[in-house]
């Protein structure tokens, strides 16, 4: 996803739960199944910071910018304990006691349920020669696109390898390559200001 596409993605139509979802993703570059593990109680919010359970199980600490800061007040509005991010219904009888909130009894937001959302609510971005009557018919984003396109957009900005590996929390420098490669935009950027007829016209 460009830059622009980012852009029009904050400009949707969406729920203050998608929304920060949104944010929160891109903002963090974390993936989206660690995110949807957040309970309220491990945010900190004066600090942009908050404690996941990474994919190898390790407890690790990720961190978000004003975007994600301004929106969280909203959502979580009073509540103290409980998964972060929430349904829209009631939790089923058997859903484990960790997957409900304790205030609403609604259940922890799903993976699927996620992705439906963000998959439908970005069709028309997605394809923006498509028509709208063409709606049922199109493809929108994953979620993993947000998480990469925050990556690529710090490689394009200077990010330092280190600082990569420490945001993306990759092994290795050789998983990371494929998150690292400054897209079409930022390559065409990057030419023509290195264009010596160009820098004599100025």
């Amino acid at each position: 996803m460009s830059k622009p596409q980012i852009t029009a993605l904050w400009a949707l139509e969406a729920s203050v739960r998608d929304k920060t979802f949104w944010k929160l993703l891109y903002e963090s570059a974390v993936r989206a199944e660690e995110i949807l593990r957040l309970n309220i109680q491990e945010l900190f919010p004066a600090d942009k910071r908050g404690r996941v359970v990474s994919k190898g199980g390790a407890v690790e600490w990720i961190h978000w910018q004003s975007g994600t800061a301004q929106l969280l007040p909203r959502l979580i509005a009073g509540r103290t304990h409980g998964p972060l991010f929430l349904t829209e219904r009631k939790a089923p009888a058997r859903t484990p006691t960790l997957d409900v909130c304790p205030v609403t009894g609604r259940a922890r937001l799903s993976y699927r349920r996620a992705e439906e959302i963000f998959e439908e609510s970005t069709r028309l971005l997605a394809n923006p020669l498509a028509s709208p009557d063409d709606f049922d018919d199109l493809e929108g984003w994953t979620l993993h696109r947000l998480r990469h396109s925050a990556l690529t957009h710090d490689a394009e900005d200077g990010t330092s390898t280190p600082m990569l590996l420490a945001r993306s929390r990759h092994a290795s420098v050789r998983s990371l390559e494929r998150y690292a490669r400054p897209g079409v935009d930022a390559v065409a950027q990057h030419v023509a200001e290195r264009d010596p007829a160009a820098r004599r016209t100025r």
